[in-house]
């Protein structure tokens, strides 16, 4: 059975796009609130569930497509210089798009975001010590399945760490109001963390049809490399970040979107590279180590460094310099990193 996004039809795929899209938006939301009641429950911050759970979740896209592109790589159902060269670019490409375009489009949206100091020591950096690792292991060009086991063994040394943090030193502020319709029983919590898990299977789902549909536009307008992943795969793979970061926008919860934008930029190299490595190792090609990576990890010092100047506040003027900063990166990747 041929599904409609495979149609040799531009329209009809990009009618589905636009469904799946909808929904991707409606489900996202809905995530996001019940993840707010859950951690007002478990005595949690939302940020801590931004960086774990959410980044995660939104994450599964890169993940699986790291996942599917090793077996196939394994299987020789995909050129190993291809298939490396794809997902790779869709992960560090979404990474870019995270870092600097929807965070750019959060704070022009939310009017201005408030990081906390300790935020950026325990979550920023990383973020950045992780993208330099990712340069440090690929310089031989190839991410062998040592390096992935480094990478998976560093994810979970992080989140261990930021779950014995969030129970050591985490404590509700005092004026800070109580969530509404918070659950009161387990049974509630139990609830709640049903209708997340649901909710985050269609957000999910979603997002993989939308993937879907971006590689077959790609297919049929005829662009290769790992432009293909920084371009296209790149910004499909962040549209979960997008809509959860929105949606925590909406509910005036700042944690949510903090946590998912930083913490997905950890995981996605983290787990996504590292399970894939583990499998089947991948070959890197050149432009990411001379423009990707770097990118990245100037972007985020340059985050870092206008956060700590101005005391963890970034505005809408900080909105358009992150929005120039991707804009500046495609350009430039386009008219000279083309070619792997």
């Amino acid at each position: 059975m041929v599904m409609p996004w495979e149609s040799s039809n531009l329209f009809v795929i990009i009618l589905f796009g636009v469904v799946a899209l909808g929904l991707l938006v409606v489900s996202a939301d809905e995530v996001v609130k019940r993840l707010i009641r859950l951690a007002e429950y478990f005595n949690l911050s939302t940020t801590f569930m931004g960086m774990t759970v959410v980044s995660v979740a939104t994450s599964i896209p890169e993940i699986s497509s790291h996942l599917i592109a090793s077996v196939n790589i394994l299987a020789d159902k995909i050129d190993y210089r291809v298939g490396s060269s794809i997902v790779l670019g869709a992960n560090i490409g979404s990474n870019v798009v995270q870092q600097t375009l929807i965070l750019g489009i959060v704070v022009l949206l939310a009017g201005g975001l408030y990081f906390r100091r300790y935020f950026l020591w325990k979550s920023m950096l990383p973020m950045i010590v992780t993208h330099v690792l990712c340069i440090i292991l690929g310089i031989s060009g190839m991410y062998s399945r040592i390096d992935g086991m480094i990478l998976l063994v560093s994810f979970l040394a992080y989140n261990y760490f930021l779950y014995w943090d969030e129970r050591r030193f985490y404590k509700k502020e005092p004026e800070q109001a109580a969530t509404p319709d918070a659950p009161g029983t387990c049974q509630a919590a139990l609830k709640d963390a049903l209708l997340a898990l649901a909710a985050m299977s269609i957000t999910v789902i979603s997002a993989q049809i939308v993937l879907s549909i971006s590689e077959r536009v790609v297919e049929i307008t005829r662009v290769g490399g790992s432009l293909v992943g920084v371009i296209t795969l790149g910004v499909a793979s962040a549209l979960p970040e997008l809509m959860t970061a929105l949606a925590g926008v909406k509910n005036k919860d700042q944690g949510i979107s903090l946590g998912t934008l930083v913490g997905s930029n950890i995981t996605n190299p983290l787990l996504g590279v590292g399970l894939g490595a583990l499998i089947s190792t991948y070959w890197v090609p050149a432009p990411l180590l001379q423009w990707d990576l770097p990118w990245e990890i100037l972007t985020g010092a340059i985050l870092w460094g206008i956060l700590w100047f101005t005391k963890g506040k970034i505005g809408r003027s900080g909105s358009y310099i992150l929005m120039g900063m991707y804009f500046f990166y495609i350009i430039a990747r386009v008219l000279f990193f083309a070619v792997d």
